[in-house]
């Protein structure tokens, strides 16, 4: 069985949070949340991670997330997104600052994987099980093309406490395949208790277990190429928005909507947590703490 790949988009600078939060030390060793991913997913039978990074950041992420932290257990290799990064005949347009968002993020390790991969955010914790989850299916695959998965999680248990979040609610058919993905702004927990989204004012409730993407995906290889292919429409249609995004969410929506590709649902007994805000790292230090204590984890991860 083949053994896939893990690639951490972790080219975001972590603006709400105000630091780059990708390499905060949140374990008893300093561990960085990236730690435990990486952890997990050599548990998880992976074999390769690859960083997607910036330029501007890339010595101080690279002096401290080096094969030898590692240990060697799984081969490490860097990408880079930068906001030039265009098919030829696509210049940079006016007003443009940022790159093109998580999908384009993606198409920068077209060229060292080719094998069924997984992508996850570098600050969010998705847990073990979600890893052993995943990997398994990855590993199933073969030589197949456009037979996808992703991770969902339990809407309740993906808030903060300390603001709203956005979340990519998914509809998810009979046979736990997805039918589509939208992405819901400003959503919270109100006092009485209810979870809504703010659209125009209104606010509309989304029940506790409705499955939502926490950009826990798998893909093989072929993604890259159609990818590409897409990324010219988008920027065709996009290319003068300076705050237009490529994200996988619409990737994946419209080669689901094509026929393309099926994109399978997989269901995980993990708790996810994350740093939306700087005010949600004591709850994750905590969480870890305690699973720690469970021994799901060890006291220092690489000692």
């Amino acid at each position: 069985m083949v053994k896939p790949a893990l690639l951490v988009l972790a080219a975001g600078m972590g603006s709400r949070y105000g630091s780059l939060k990708q390499m905060d030390g949140v374990g008893p060793g300093g561990e960085a949340i990236i730690d435990y991913s990486v952890y997990d997913a050599i548990r998880a039978g992976f074999g390769k991670v690859v960083f997607v990074i910036r330029h501007s950041f890339a010595e101080e992420f690279r002096e401290v997330f080096t094969p030898a932290r590692f240990g060697g257990r799984i081969a490490v290799e860097y990408v880079y997104q930068e906001l030039d990064m265009l098919p030829e005949g696509f210049p940079v347009p006016e007003g443009r600052v940022k790159p093109w968002g998580t999908n384009h993020a993606v198409m920068m390790a077209a060229g060292v994987i080719d094998t069924p991969f997984a992508v996850i955010n570098a600050d969010d914790f998705y847990g073990a099980d979600a890893y052993r989850t995943i990997g398994e299916y990855l590993s199933g695959l073969g030589e197949s093309r456009g037979n996808y998965c992703m991770v969902a999680y339990e809407l309740d248990k993906t808030l903060s406490e300390n603001g709203t979040v956005s979340r990519g609610v998914c509809t998810v058919d009979g046979r736990q395949r997805l039918c589509g993905m939208v992405e819901r702004t400003q959503i919270e927990r109100l006092a009485d208790g209810r979870i809504v989204y703010h659209d125009g004012g209104a606010d509309l409730e989304l029940a506790p277990d409705t499955p939502v993407s926490m950009n826990l995906f798998g893909f093989t290889p072929d993604y890259f190429a159609w990818s590409e292919s897409w990324f010219r429409t988008f920027l065709r249609e996009n290319g003068d928005n300076p705050r237009a995004e490529f994200y996988i969410p619409s990737m994946v929506n419209k080669l689901i909507a094509d026929g393309t590709a099926e994109m399978r649902v997989l269901r995980s007994s993990a708790r996810w947590f994350g740093v939306t805000y700087k005010e949600d790292r004591p709850s994750l230090v905590t969480n870890l703490r305690r699973l720690i204590d469970e021994g799901v984890y060890p006291e220092y991860l690489w000692k």
